[in-house]
């Protein structure tokens, strides 16, 4: 591991419980430039940490203090995700320049920094979280190549097992009952969905960034069976 310091942290509020690790991408064309601007005191936005695509670590801000990467968030009622939180950069091109697969020596070496940052403070498995988990509205990273299943395996994060679908259906988008129970299992496991009963570009958005996370081969913000059993399994995981 390498130490560049940024400016760009403050202190966390007193009391505050790191509780949340949230995973980003870059989102650059270039490695390099990612980290100058983490480190730039004009672009007010770092992280607690960057992992480039051979590997190497650096650690931008101390733990203890709040990094500037969640912006405009929210998960299970709170909204300063910056205060509870660790943010690991993963640097990659991301949807707008190239969006490609993380490499191996990128995953190991996030791996062994994932289960430090967790064991350190206790992150339960279901609070290792997307950007686009808390921020489905505006943001996809770190999208759906991310390997979240090899992660969990490690110990790190939640995973859904076999999903089997016989008997299941999928929500009826106008059936305003229908998708009102939908949002009311999205909220009860962090996101920031109300029980409106309108399948509107929020729940779509929400959806999305579910499937982004734990259904990567198809994401296209439609509740269909398959993604809400996965739903459902996770749910009583945390229940």
């Amino acid at each position: 591991m390498i130490e560049r310091p940024s400016p760009n942290f403050d202190d966390r509020p007193p009391g505050a419980k790191i509780d949340i690790l949230l995973l980003h991408y870059t989102g650059m064309a270039m490695g390099r430039a990612a980290l100058e601007r983490l480190c730039d005191p004009a672009a007010k936005v770092s992280a607690h940490y960057l992992i480039d695509e051979s590997g190497v670590i650096t650690k931008l801000v101390a733990e203890e203090k709040r990094a500037w990467h969640a912006g405009v968030s929210f998960w299970a009622g709170a909204s300063d995700i910056n205060a509870r939180s660790v943010g690991i950069e993963l640097a990659n091109p991301g949807h707008e320049w190239g969006y490609r697969p993380f490499t191996a020596a990128q995953m190991d070496a996030l791996t062994g920094l994932a289960r430090e940052i967790v064991e350190r403070h206790r992150i339960p498995p279901a609070r290792v979280l997307a950007h686009s988990d808390v921020a489905p509205d505006r943001r996809q990273d770190p999208g759906e190549l991310f390997d979240w299943a090899r992660l969990a395996t490690d110990q790190v994060g939640l995973w859904a097992g076999p999903v089997f679908e016989a008997g299941t259906t999928a929500c009826d988008e106008n059936d305003r009952a229908a998708v009102a129970r939908l949002q009311r299992k999205f909220a009860q496991y962090g996101y920031k969905v109300g029980p409106t009963g309108i399948y509107d570009q929020t729940t779509r958005n929400v959806v999305a960034a579910f499937q982004r996370h734990f259904r990567g081969r198809r994401v296209d913000g439609s509740a269909d069976a398959e993604t809400e059993a996965i739903l459902d399994q996770l749910l009583t995981k945390i229940a």
